[in-house]
């Protein structure tokens, strides 16, 4: 139970679903970037395949399945990325997407990561899954959550799946008696919640907790950026401070004290 006064009631009760349902989604609180990274994805998806800008970006990407196959899906994924993240407005936006969320959920001292991922899954590809996993097992802090951002509407298997904290770990604790990730998704599959998410709107999730996708069995191809904030102070895992993270916001008294030595030379 989240109970204190010294949080306002909204952000009690954002602070409470986060912990009982594992994830939080809201409006984008940056409407307008949003709206501005949708566009520069499809120009660039549009650059890679050598067609007009479109003046329907959301149409324009939830309908390239129409215009690239499986055997190209992976240059036009990177091209797209490669170009965002060239941007130098791009992650102050993707930032400000959930500014306010992530302040509530995190803290107001931050890393971000340093690129920010791209997904792009057409119906019926089998070759862009995720098998059931966390991120902590490959490295991530127990410390990090995830800021997911989809381009298009996502829902059912357009969308990705989450299992609910209150079985998280004794899923867990039965992993060793499976043979196979598949067998995993399996066991959680009538547990697991495949998160509806409308264009417009951001989710931030806990990434300690199993989660993946499955085959787009859904009319419209999958568009869905993700990428990862952690409080400054606490601690890291394999991803480090200064190469896989880097700060964002630090405070004044912060530096004062990261920078202050004690008489001798000695750091307080």
């Amino acid at each position: 139970m989240i109970d204190t006064d010294f949080l306002q009631p909204d952000e009690q009760a954002l602070a409470q679903r986060f912990i009982e349902d594992g994830f939080v989604t809201s409006p984008a609180d940056d409407r307008g970037g949003l709206d501005r990274i949708q566009r520069r994805a499809a120009e660039l998806a549009a650059d890679y395949l050598k067609l007009p800008h479109s003046n329907d970006p959301y149409a324009m990407l939830d309908g390239i399945h129409t215009r690239v196959g499986v055997d190209d899906l992976n240059g036009l994924r990177l091209h797209v990325f490669n170009g965002l993240n060239a941007e130098p407005w791009f992650r102050p936006t993707y930032f400000r997407l959930a500014r306010s969320t992530i302040e509530t959920i995190v803290g107001n001292e931050l890393c971000m990561q340093r690129r920010v991922n791209l997904s792009i899954q057409l119906p019926g590809d089998s070759s862009s899954l995720l098998a059931t996993h966390s991120d902590v097992w490959s490295g991530d802090s127990p410390f990090e959550v995830v800021v997911w951002v989809p381009l298009v509407d996502v829902q059912r298997t357009k969308s990705m799946y989450l299992l609910p904290p209150s079985l998280n770990g004794d899923m867990q604790d039965r992993m060793a008696s499976l043979r196979s990730a598949e067998e995993l998704y399996k066991t959680i599959k009538p547990h697991a919640t495949f998160i509806e998410i409308p264009y417009g709107h951001v989710m931030l999730f806990n990434q300690t907790l199993m989660h993946g996708n499955r085959v787009n069995e859904e009319p419209g191809t999958r568009w869905s950026m993700n990428c990862r904030f952690k409080s400054i102070m606490s601690p890291y895992a394999d991803k480090r401070f200064g190469e896989f993270f880097e700060p964002i916001l630090l405070r004044p008294a912060t530096r004062v004290g990261m920078q202050y030595k004690l008489p001798g030379g000695f750091h307080g």
